[in-house]
């Protein structure tokens, strides 16, 4: 579906009169609401319930609780032994509100349903038994971005990452509430159309996994068979590598580049790291390595003085850094001198190998490289096993030819990707936006579910 065909799917807040009159709430931060509405706290329609439980008072092996993360990746709660419930939850019966308090601007709300076997919530969520008004609104109501505004405007806490919304900021809000028919027919519209986007942007999601899939079947087949699927072929006797073209080598790595393991200096010797201007890969350097082909700038930098004295070298610019611990396989090429931590190895290709193709090769990896982390309680690759991996060579011309073609092909699939995610984040929008605007009356949508 294009995007033009995906914007007539979908209705933006636009597309909708506003209500027939409005007046002022006499609250500053939520402005005009319609004519007809009531100004009112949000202890009027909800009650604070809470019912703090120690696992030590539960019986049952199991419970089904409901956590920040669970609920941002998959919506819901989730069944756990009670043995990894270690700290006081809040017990829940019956249907709730649960709003969470901490850092209020992702607006992290669900209903939550009493199941079967003990029903827990974190004691970062506040539990709200709705009463006098449409369940359903006032968790769309609460889920608002004026409504996430709002709390962040008054949280406590210093630290961006830990900030909290009090209880009595959530519970005492004010808002403007429509008759309860009206919050039903406010809650349908919504649940009709965030269906409908959250629908398109499943779609799309899984087509980012689909073009991720052809980015690195792409890089696959080029680095192991070539860019000229007529040539002769024969069995590389590698597993994962398969056949090659019958005019290729295939080597050992370590023959065919110089492998350097990594070491930290000292941590306690303050001379190894205060001032220091050696960049050091390491572990703080997951996120960059994700992303980039070469890595100039690292987390953490070494002395001079630190290198001395530590097993830790400085490897040339081109080096092929890959990690051998926590996410494995990661890799990138050096745009300097540059040392490593023992969570990395470095290898330094000699003339029969380039570090672009090496690097890609290594990318083609993974399924080899997580059979050697398979049931490992934590995830390395020995040293034995690194000196085990194989790489294909083909001549040194026919390298360049493969390293610019998946270049060339990466870069429409990535511009592919960009396009899909920039469509993704517009759906995203347009959802905030419709929520926010039926809530606070910004649309009149009673007649879109009459």
């Amino acid at each position: 579906m294009n995007d033009s065909v995906e914007r007539r799917s979908v209705t933006s807040p636009q597309r909708f009169k506003p209500y027939p009159s409005y007046k002022d709430s006499g609250v500053e931060w939520l402005g005009e609401i319609p004519f007809g509405w009531r100004i009112e706290r949000a202890d009027s329609f909800l009650r604070y319930d809470k019912v703090q439980i120690e696992p030590s008072a539960i019986t049952h092996d199991l419970v089904f609780h409901y956590s920040i993360p669970s609920v941002q990746e998959t919506g819901d709660g989730m069944l756990e032994a009670l043995s990894e419930i270690d700290s006081a939850k809040l017990r829940l019966e019956g249907k709730r509100l649960l709003v969470s308090k901490l850092n209020p601007r992702k607006g992290v709300v669900i209903i939550a349903s009493e199941r079967d076997v003990p029903t827990l919530c974190s004691t970062e969520f506040v539990p709200l038994d709705v009463r006098g008004a449409d369940l359903r609104w006032a968790m769309y109501l609460y889920i608002a971005e004026t409504t996430r505004q709002r709390l962040s405007a008054v949280v406590r806490s210093a630290t961006r990452s830990h900030q909290r919304a009090e209880v009595s900021e959530i519970v005492k809000l004010w808002h403007g509430v429509p008759p309860q028919t009206e919050q039903r027919a406010i809650a349908a519209f919504l649940d009709r159309e965030t269906a409908r986007i959250d629908a398109l942007v499943a779609k799309k999601e899984r087509l980012i996994e689909l073009l991720q899939e052809k980015r690195t079947a792409l890089i696959t087949r080029a680095v192991t068979k070539g860019l000229d699927p007529t040539v002769p072929m024969k069995d590389s006797g590698v597993e994962w590598l398969g056949e090659i073209p019958a005019h290729w080598e295939f080597e050992r790595i370590k023959w065919v580049a110089q492998m350097v393991s990594g070491h930290t200096p000292d941590k306690k010797v303050v001379s190894y790291w205060q001032g220091g201007d050696i960049p050091w890969v390491s572990l703080a350097d997951t996120s960059q390595l994700r992303e980039v082909d070469y890595i100039a700038t690292t987390a953490v930098m070494t002395t001079s003085d630190g290198i001395a004295h530590s097993s830790a070298h400085v490897l040339p610019e081109g080096t092929v850094v890959f990690s051998r611990d926590a996410t494995i396989g990661l890799c990138a090429i050096t745009r300097d001198g540059m040392a490593v931590s023992q969570h990395f190895i470095g290898w330094v290709c000699g003339p029969r190998l380039r570090p672009e193709y090496l690097l890609f090769v290594l990318r083609s990896m993974t399924q080899d490289l997580e059979r050697l982390t398979m049931g490992a309680t934590v995830r390395t690759i020995g040293m034995p096993d690194v000196k085990g991996l194989v790489t294909p060579i083909p001549p040194f011309e026919e390298q360049d030819r493969i390293v610019c073609e998946v270049l060339r092909g990466r870069a429409r699939i990535d511009a592919l990707l960009a396009r899909v995610r920039d469509a993704i984040d517009r759906l995203k929008e347009l959802r905030t936006a419709l929520i926010s605007a039926a809530v606070t009356g910004k649309i009149d949508v009673r007649e879109e579910v009459a």
